[in-house]
């Protein structure tokens, strides 16, 4: 069988061996079935702290809020040492009624003239993508007699000496060149805004790009400071990741016989062929995987870890260590690795014919597809007492949508048993923008309900997700 395997901890795998509560929650609130585990984000917040007193850095951990829009998540981790960045308007009302006050809270992304109001009304502070942006942030503080308001420069388009200049764009941030302009700028609005620090954004995985990123912004500082100005931070975004697959075999071999499937030399296994990225021409494999790497060993905390290690490209010193000397704060704006294993989606089986199994959910409301992650459903049987049919044949996931479109996965996906209308399919590990970040009513179909499980007075316990406040004890996730 060519599985792919989740990687499952123990907090979720004791979730799934609770086949009656899941049973129940199904049944009561329908399916598809939002799971979200707020205590267990902080294990992965102490993982970052971790890897922060390795190198002896200090600094800001953002939430990347666009992750999730769970509000249990939200408070659990106000109610810790962890701060938010929020993207939009509506993110930045969330963060402060979930309990962040100001200090704890960045406005990234684009930015409305409402979104820049509440921003300056509230004090948080405000990474800044252009000069345009800067401009009219420091009109509305000057426009309604407000304090200053702390701003980081976001930055963009790096090069290094003996580095290929990183081609890979970035629809944030002012380029780099661009640097003295924009400080230009602010030192006219000084009564309006006050820098704090540069950022950078990377949609890339990569390190050594990463790198002169860092180093980049390094030099930005340096220049910052020659002109008298006092930043103190260096924001590198998010981008560190989470390995979904338990087995590194598994995904090796799958990705070798996707490509032996696009030549032709076996049997399909995507829906008519699919080849994510890969084609062939004439008897050659041409193109690029398109997918991402579900199985990456080194993710998260561990990611950040590699990152601070890696030699500067000109410097030649580890960025750690550089950070250090120079005694700026490290920010970080991890979403996806912060939700690593807090999270399951629930669908009902809805029928079994040949290679096809319709669930009770559809492709946005487990967006695994449009982020292009692949990894195995969890079959959780119904009943003990009926005989388990093991499965050698892959099948293909079907949504509820009345869309020929509407595949929750593309890929064949071979499961250890046969399942059964009425099982319970879980997709485990989910909560990093599969859970909602794309759901919608189409077709008057119902988006997932979010449901909050923890553990209270020792017992696994559960509440709608907006009805969670972490004013329990602490205590073991569920």
């Amino acid at each position: 069988m060519l599985s792919l395997t989740p990687k499952i901890d123990p907090t979720i795998q004791s979730l799934l061996d609770d086949r009656d509560f899941l049973a129940e929650l199904l049944d009561a609130l329908g399916s598809p079935l939002a799971l979200v585990l707020p205590q267990r984000v902080m294990r992965n917040v102490q993982a970052f702290r971790e890897t922060y007193r390795r190198h002896q850095l200090t600094g800001r951990l953002y939430y990347a809020h666009k992750a999730n829009r769970s509000s249990a998540i939200l408070r659990e981790l106000a109610a810790g040492d962890a701060d938010v960045d929020v993207a939009s308007l509506g993110e930045l009302q969330h963060a402060l009624s979930a309990g962040f006050t100001p200090g704890r809270i960045v406005a990234t992304g684009p930015k409305n003239r409402e979104f820049l109001w509440l921003a300056a009304r509230t004090g948080v502070t405000v990474s800044v993508d252009s000069a345009d942006e800067l401009a009219e942030l420091a009109g509305i503080v000057a426009g309604h007699r407000l304090p200053r308001v702390p701003v980081s420069l976001r930055l963009s388009g790096f090069t290094s000496a003996g580095v290929r200049v990183l081609t890979r764009r970035s629809r944030f941030g002012t380029p780099a060149g661009a640097l003295a302009d924009l400080l230009d700028l602010l030192e006219k609005r000084a009564d309006q805004v006050e820098l704090t620090g540069v950022a950078y954004h990377l949609d890339t995985i990569g390190l050594p790009e990463k790198a002169v990123a860092v180093e980049g912004c390094l030099v930005a500082l340096d220049q910052c400071r020659a002109r008298g100005l006092r930043p103190r931070s260096l924001d590198i975004g998010g981008g560190f990741g989470v390995n979904y697959l338990a087995d590194g075999a598994e995904w090796e071999r799958w990705t070798t016989e996707l490509g032996q499937a696009v030549l032709g030399r076996r049997p399909p296994l995507t829906w008519e062929g699919h080849g994510y990225g890969l084609r062939a021409e004439g008897g050659t494999l041409r193109g690029d995987l398109a997918l991402y790497p579900a199985y990456r060993p080194v993710a998260g905390a561990a990611y950040l870890d590699r990152l601070l290690g890696t030699p500067a490209p000109e410097r030649g010193q580890p960025l750690g260590r550089l950070l250090l000397d120079h005694m700026y704060d490290l920010d970080i704006e991890p979403g996806r690795a912060l939700l690593d294993q807090c999270g399951v989606i629930l669908a009902r089986v809805l029928s079994v014919t040949g290679e096809t199994v319709r669930l009770d959910l559809n492709a946005r409301d487990v967006s695994l597809e449009e982020h292009g992650v692949q990894m195995d459903p969890v079959v959780i049987p119904r009943t003990d007492n009926r005989r388990i049919e093991r499965s050698h044949a892959g099948v293909h996931l079907l949504g509820n949508l009345c869309l020929e479109a509407d595949l929750i996965t593309r890929r064949k996906v071979f499961l250890p048993v046969v399942p059964r209308p009425g099982d319970l399919l879980a997709f485990v590990n989910t909560a990093g923008y599969f859970m909602d970040f794309s759901a919608t009513n189409a077709l008057h179909q119902p988006v997932a309900r979010k449901v909050a499980v923890y553990r209270s007075g020792g017992v696994r316990r559960w509440c709608l997700d907006d009805r969670y406040w972490p004013v329990h004890p602490r205590q073991e996730t569920p």
